[in-house]
This record gives structure tokens, sequence and C-alpha cells, in this order.
């Protein structure tokens, strides 16, 4: 038998190294990805080295673990549009535009850890700080979406128009806007952007929009509970079309409106079985009945949310809800509340059950607050692939 023969096998511990290492993430981040409780989450450096026997349940869920990213862009021959993922995140406005035969050909997100995650689901690295990149370098392409963080403008000159925008993280995208001229783009934010400094912030976009020779329908607050999720979540959406491509008498753009589903209930995303790393300590539950009580003494409604499976939805997941979970805790029978898991919220916002959550539980967390919900972005995209579609644009 020659050397080119010879199958060399590796031990447990070499198996599932090598698949962390292929995923590139560090044993805290692979242990919360897999759904390890502390104990075991201690013991992975011993199983990698061999030092230990891993038991065989968990050996399985590391050899299924998916090292392939599930969302790679559709082929050349299978896209009907081109699009750029701004502000990127974990690409949820990518994933629902995606659905309707969008094929990205850029991104950009600074923040390492949802680089990260895009990547594992992806295929892909976005590109980082959007400010540092010149608007000529990035691809041609039909579709621009951006979820943008909500920034004052100077009050140093009013009415300025697109100059009016310098210094604040739209001016990017309208700059993009200007030297690529998409024929459409999608933009969302918080609900708060329509009396975000008294009205002004808005209107200025809304204007350097229009100066741009974009149609501009007046934008919608959607909620993410009238697109088919238990969550309570209200975004405000702005959509424009590129008049170059549309007729003089073009009709108005409808946005989706959704439905109030009474058959929806919080159960839906619940897991049967939840490791007791998520509950809540005693300390921290009766921190939060403290506030809740000092709360109620002042007369607003501030203070921790609990929910159960019949909820028909639960409050506003945020990013900070890794600090105490107070935006929607899950009752328990006979022990204290507990926090939602990543993958709960993962759900909560519409991501699909293949989405790989390869981050330490406090960034995932962190990443879905700040995502968008995809059922609604998913509606969107429909419409607005429709709209272009019927003016043969696309």
């Amino acid at each position: 038998m020659t050397n080119a023969n010879v199958c060399i096998k590796l031990t447990k511990g070499q198996e599932i190294t090598k698949i962390r290492e292929k995923l590139d993430i560090t044993r805290k981040e692979f242990s919360d990805a897999l759904g390890l409780g502390l104990v075991e989450e201690k013991e992975l450096k011993f199983w990698e080295t061999d030092k230990k026997e891993i038991p065989d349940e968990i050996y399985k869920r590391i050899l299924n673990f998916p090292t392939d990213p599930p969302f790679v862009t559709l082929e050349s021959e299978k896209y009907k549009f081109t699009q750029i993922d701004l502000f990127a995140g974990i690409g949820g406005i990518r994933l629902g535009f995606q659905r309707h035969g969008g094929r990205t050909v850029f991104s950009s997100e600074w923040d390492k850890f949802a680089q990260k995650t895009y990547r594992i689901n992806y295929g892909e690295m976005p590109a980082g700080d959007i400010t540092q990149i010149d608007e000529k370098n990035i691809p041609n392409h039909d579709i621009l979406l951006a979820g943008f963080p909500c920034q004052p403008f100077s009050q140093a000159g009013l009415k300025k128009g697109f100059e009016d925008a310098r210094g604040t993280l739209f001016f990017n995208i309208a700059k993009i806007l200007k030297e690529k001229r998409p024929k459409a783009f999608m933009l969302e934010n918080v609900k708060q952007l329509r009396g975000h400094d008294k009205g002004r912030t808005l209107e200025i976009i809304l204007s350097i929009l229009d100066e741009l020779n974009y149609y501009v329908p007046e934008p919608e607050i959607l909620n993410a509970y009238h697109f088919g999720v238990p969550q309570n979540r209200e975004r405000i959406i702005i959509v424009g079309f590129n008049k170059d491509y549309l007729p003089n008498n073009y009709m108005e753009f409808q946005y989706p409106t959704g439905i109030v589903d009474n058959s929806i209930k919080v159960g839906e995303i619940l897991d049967k079985k939840v490791n007791d790393r998520f509950t809540i300590s005693d300390k921290l539950f009766q921190g939060h009945l403290e506030r809740k009580k000092a709360h109620k003494k002042k007369g607003n409604g501030f203070g921790f949310s609990l929910f159960n499976s019949e909820s028909p939805y639960t409050s506003t997941i945020s990013a900070r809800y890794y600090k105490d979970g107070s935006e929607a805790l899950i009752e328990q029978d006979g022990k204290n509340p507990r926090m939602l898991t990543p993958r709960e919220c993962a759900r909560l916002q519409g991501f699909p059950e293949d989405f790989i959550i390869p981050v330490s539980n406090s960034q995932a967390y962190r990443q879905f607050g700040n995502s968008v919900c995809i059922n609604v972005i998913d509606a969107v995209a429909k419409n607005m692939v429709d709209y272009l579609e019927n003016y043969k644009v696309l």
C-alpha cells in the first residue's frame, strides 16, 4: 500500500475542532451556537483536546452543525435584479429581497461580530465602514437597501437640500443614489424617525430624495405583528423609484397592509425545552420587581414585561435585550421567568430555522434586536418588485 492510500482517521476532538475552525469562531461562540449549558461550555476545551470523552448526543449535534453558508447569493442566471445591502447588520433586509429574485453585488457593515454572522450565512464578508468607501467604487445595482441609523441634521443651514445631509450617514446613501442612479431603493428606520427633531429630519430626507428625482410615496409605519410574527414591532419604511424609468402618469405605489391574525401566539416561537441558563437570577428578578413598583408609583408603565405561550405578541426586542431581558421575559411554572433564547429571538424576527447563529448569546441578542422583521421586508419587496415589473423596469 502506498502512502497516498493511507487514510488518517481523525479523533473526535480533531473532528469537532476542524468544524469550529472552518467556521472561524471561538469556543465560547461555538458553545452558545450549539446551545450548550455553562458546565458543558467549560468542557468543550477538554473534548477538543481529547482529554475527556464527549457525550454522544453533543458529538452528533456538532457533526450536524452546518458549515456551508445556507443563503449564498442567487446564481447569475436565476436573479431578477441586483441589490446592495448597506448598514447590513446580519442581512435581514437582504434576505427579504433575495426571496424575490435579488442578487447582492455589494454589502457594507462595520461591526465585526455582525460581519461574522453575515459571512457564515451568506458566504461573503461585507465591506467595512461605508463612510470610507468611495461611491464610484460601488458596483452598479438595481435596488439600494439600507437600514440606516437615525441622526439629526446640522442646524447650520436650513433647506440646503443635498448639502444639508453632510456629516450624516444618510449622506452616504444620498451620494450613492446620485452616483449610481439605481432603479429603486428601500430604507428602514425606527418609528421615531417621523417625529425626530420635530419632523425636520424626515422632511430633509424626503426633500433630498425628491431632489435626486425619485418618486417617494408617503413613508409607512409597518408592524411586525401584522405580518405573521408575535412581536409588536413598528418600523418606518421609505421606498423610492427612479423617475427616469417611470411614465409621466405612474400609478401610486401601495405599501403592504398586513392583517391582525388572532391565531398567532407567542407559543409558536418558543422552544419546548430550554436550558436553565436562560432563567433569570433571584437578584435580577427582584431588581425588575422593585423597578416596576417604583415606575408604577410615578404613574408610568416602564418596567419589565412578562409573556407566556398564550400571549398574542411580545414587546419590541431591542439591542439592549442581552442586559436583562426586561422587554420580553417568559413566564415559567414554579421558577423565575426566563429570557428568550437567541433562536427564539430569530423566530420573532422572521429568520428561517436554518439561519446560523455563530456568535455568543450576548452578541446574538444585539444582532437580532438591531435587525428587521424579515416578514415585513418580504412583503415590501414583493410590492416593490411587482410595481417595477408592471412598468418593465426589471
